[in-house]
């Protein structure tokens, strides 16, 4: 993402996997105030850690103050082993998380996803708050409603999507939130990849993130 972005590799039980990490500007945050994990959209379709909107979602956390992970899943890349439908991807996204909280615990944790990768994030969102240990906030661009069984989501999710996705339909995202009474922000125009949008899913999380929805506050 930049000259100071930090790649690595961590242990995942199908083999290695290639990792990145971005810190804030230690100028403005003397120490990270948080750990956030970004996921890509589908491995079997080009998607990478090096995905704009990926790195679109890294950079507002990074802007957030938050120490910033992607990794490439399984097969993608350098990253070791086969496609796994989400399974082995989420278990490798904890994995990450694990490895991060031992350089900085303590820290709260956010989660991060783009098309595939908001089906691997909601499902560890789901593990983790039944280990009791929730993320802070969720954050789901070009949410894979319909594509995969996504899981409900909490109520203080952003979620962001696009209007003229082609790939995950509005429609198909309303009718998964409409039981869950969760709000979407639609960007107009964008298709499911924010081509010449990307700028809008920046400013939005960085604006909404300290929100909270009304029946919360």
């Amino acid at each position: 993402m930049n000259a100071q972005t930090l790649r690595f590799s961590i242990d995942g039980q199908a083999g290695v996997l290639q990792c990145a990490l971005d810190l804030p500007d230690s100028a403005l945050f003397p120490a990270p105030v948080g750990l956030a994990l970004v996921g890509h959209p589908h491995p079997l379709y080009g998607g990478t850690m090096d995905n704009k909107v990926t790195q679109t979602l890294a950079r507002a956390f990074v802007a957030l103050g938050y120490a910033t992970a992607r990794m490439n899943f399984r097969g993608v890349g350098n990253s070791a082993g086969t496609y796994d439908e989400g399974r082995g991807e989420t278990d490798d996204m904890q994995a990450l998380l694990a490895h991060l909280q031992q350089q900085y615990p303590g820290l709260p944790v956010a989660l991060a996803g783009f098309s595939f990768g908001s089906f691997v994030q909601a499902c560890l969102q789901q593990r983790l708050a039944q280990n009791g240990t929730p993320p802070e906030r969720l954050v789901l661009v070009g949410a894979a409603a319909v594509k995969w069984p996504m899981p409900p989501v909490p109520a203080n999710t952003i979620l962001i999507h696009g209007e003229l996705d082609e790939t995950i339909p509005l429609s198909d995202v309303l009718d998964w939130l409409r039981p869950q009474d969760i709000p979407v922000v639609v960007i107009p125009g964008a298709d499911h990849f924010f081509h010449r949008k990307l700028q809008h899913i920046k400013n939005l999380v960085i604006e909404m993130w300290h929100r909270r929805p009304a029946a919360q506050l």
